[in-house]
């Protein structure tokens, strides 16, 4: 189960468009409570942007992200191995 939606969930962020997570309420603590952006504020729309090579639009959003989503494609590479290995 676990192994499936590893191999579903990147096709599935590649399928919906760039701009999916543009729209919408903030669900940052910080926004809500503070009415202040933390360092975090922007990544996942920052990472779909990324994910459809739209760099511009992903430096906009958070410029970590060209930090972070390498980062998340090296841990979603040992966390898939780490599974592959156990179901295998």
């Amino acid at each position: 189960m676990y192994l499936g939606i590893l191999i579903i969930l990147p096709i599935i962020l590649i399928s919906l468009p760039a701009t999916f997570f543009d729209e919408g309420e903030s669900i940052c603590f910080s926004v809500l409570f503070l009415n202040s952006e933390c360092y975090a504020c922007g990544i996942t729309r920052a990472i779909q942007h990324l994910i459809h090579f739209d760099f511009q639009e992903a430096f906009l959003f958070n410029r970590l992200s060209i930090i972070v989503l390498p980062l998340l494609i090296i841990s979603y590479i040992k966390e898939f191995r780490r599974v592959y290995m156990i179901v295998s």
